[in-house]
């Protein structure tokens, strides 16, 4: 349930009588035969799939899945690098009113076990590459489903799971399915402030508010061919990629994840003309030959006209801001305008926004302060985190504000500039990291007094993560342990790229470890 303290939606809010499969069908007879997805492999065939065609392989391939006993409420993992029966799937489950949960493909086994016992995940939905992952982390799922190929790339599928292909062979007729616009959709674990993930939990009306706001806000059109290479198991690909494009009638083009390489001629190819990147993109291709001219209009990179991006490769960015528990960019910078070099951008429709000091004040212009945001649980803000009623309701306040944990600084245009993270995490890339997930795993290699995880600047990934430690005693290998116990434990972007071991570490009130004066030792 949703946080007692936060608002709630009335009985005629925007998205009554209506859900994914609804949205699914309007689409497809709104823009039948137009090409929805460009499919661009690193290995296998390109293809192509119009909105009559996703319908077509949506509804067949739930079919499949009812077939196999999937039934509305169930919790199902969806673990698969970017292909379009990610796609085909997600809308499949939605068909039957159950509820995808999609988890990061470098998720190590031990982070496999929690989610599936967490959500209580009876099926998965993977690739070759994945299922002794999967089948090791689960051995007690009803089933695992596998694709034929991983993304394309030949592989070989093992004997003890189901192919993907023969869902379509199914011709079990579905019931009518009763599906509220509130009734829960999907699951994206994302990493907080805690030792462990939390699910977020979104609903039908949620992926359709998403859907709408981030086509509308960026006036994506219906001639807009997005480049889509950002994993579709998180928010900004599925929601600001995927469903917007979808929303207005354009087209995506579709591959398993990036390449500098394949950039441009994949650009050329489709004519594409925006895509959402981090800077590593932007770093990554510096070293490739850049077109004399392109189709590009603009990146949607998370901060305004980027010097970089129009001096090198001549494209504006666009700033926004959100958050998996935010659904759709919260800010965002308007495309029609000049806008503030770094500016995150302006409110967006349906959401309440202000930045507070430690008081609770309200900032002034040029001030810095934490960023709250007050929308509809359900609908413009996550339903709730997964089994977990204390944290949702410790991220609200008494007046329904939710508590982003970051740092943002009004500006004189109405806009907004990013600071910092409040709350201890890391920007690894594109990947939110806790540093109290990566200490938790520290501690069990043993001898371990104390460790604080912090991020140390990376020219390509902005910052890693390092860590500082106090022995209990003298020991020479807990460094090699250490970083062989995280790579068991951890996704691989997680693992710590250094070990420093220490006699004491720097303190602030309370002795609480003082992580800016660390951060601050590895810039020097």
């Amino acid at each position: 349930m949703p946080a007692p303290t936060a608002l709630q939606p009335t009985r005629t809010h925007a998205f009554v009588h209506r859900n994914i499969p609804w949205y699914l069908k309007s689409r497809a007879k709104a823009f039948n035969d137009r090409v929805f997805i460009a499919w661009e492999p690193f290995s296998g065939e390109p293809a192509t799939y119009t909105y009559t065609e996703l319908a077509d392989n949506g509804r067949k391939v739930a079919q499949g899945l009812y077939q196999l006993g999937v039934r509305q409420g169930d919790y199902v993992i969806v673990h698969m690098i970017n292909c379009p029966e990610f796609i085909f799937t997600w809308f499949a489950l939605s068909e039957l009113g159950a509820i995808a949960v999609t988890t990061n493909t470098r998720s190590s086994l031990d982070e496999m076990q929690y989610f599936v016992e967490h959500c209580g995940a009876k099926y998965a939905i993977t690739q070759p590459a994945f299922c002794d992952l999967i089948t090791e982390a689960a051995p007690d799922l009803s089933w695992v489903v596998s694709t034929e190929t991983d993304s394309g790339e030949p592989a070989d599928m093992p004997s003890n799971v189901i192919s993907f292909a023969t869902l379509y062979e199914s011709d079990v007729s579905l019931p009518d399915i009763d599906i509220d616009a509130l009734d829960p959709n999907s699951v994206q674990y994302t990493s907080g402030t805690t030792s462990r993930p939390k699910g977020v939990v979104w609903t039908h009306a949620n992926a359709l508010f998403g859907a709408k706001t981030m086509a509308q806000v960026p006036e994506l059109k219906p001639t807009d061919v997005t480049h889509v290479f950002m994993p579709l198991f998180h928010t900004n690909a599925l929601t600001y990629s995927m469903l917007a494009t979808m929303y207005c009638g354009g087209k995506i083009v579709l591959q398993p994840r990036f390449s500098a390489s394949r950039y441009w001629s994949v650009i050329e190819k489709h004519q594409v003309t925006w895509g959402s990147i981090v800077p590593f993109v932007m770093h990554a291709l510096r070293s490739q030959p850049v077109p004399e001219s392109h189709s590009i209009e603009f990146w949607g990179l998370g901060a305004a006209e980027a010097p970089s991006a129009k001096r090198v490769f001549g494209i504006r960015t666009t700033g926004w801001y959100g958050m998996t528990e935010t659904v759709g960019a919260v800010l965002m910078t308007e495309n029609h305008r000049e806008n503030l070099i770094g500016s995150i951008g302006v409110p967006a429709a349906g959401y309440e926004v202000k930045v507070v000091n430690d008081s609770n004040e309200e900032v002034s212009v040029g001030e810095d302060g934490l960023i709250k945001v007050r929308g509809i649980p359900g609908i413009s803000l996550f339903y709730e985190y997964l089994n977990n009623p204390e944290a949702t309701a410790e991220s609200f306040d008494a007046e329904g504000w939710f508590d982003t944990g970051d740092i943002v600084t009004p500006l004189e245009d109405g806009s907004f500039a990013y600071v910092q993270r409040m709350k201890d995490m890391l920007k690894v890339g594109a990947e939110n990291v806790a540093a109290a997930e990566i200490e938790r795993v520290v501690a069990m290699a043993g001898n371990v007094s104390e460790a604080a995880v912090v991020g140390k600047p990376d020219k390509m990934l902005d910052e890693v993560p390092v860590v500082f430690v106090i022995a209990r005693k003298e020991d020479p290998d807990l460094p090699n342990r250490i970083l062989e116990t995280c790579r068991e434990q951890l996704a691989d972007f997680k693992v710590p790229r250094e070990v420093f071991v220490v006699d004491s570490l720097p303190r602030v009130t309370l002795e609480k470890i003082d992580k800016k004066t660390l951060r601050a030792q590895l810039k020097s």
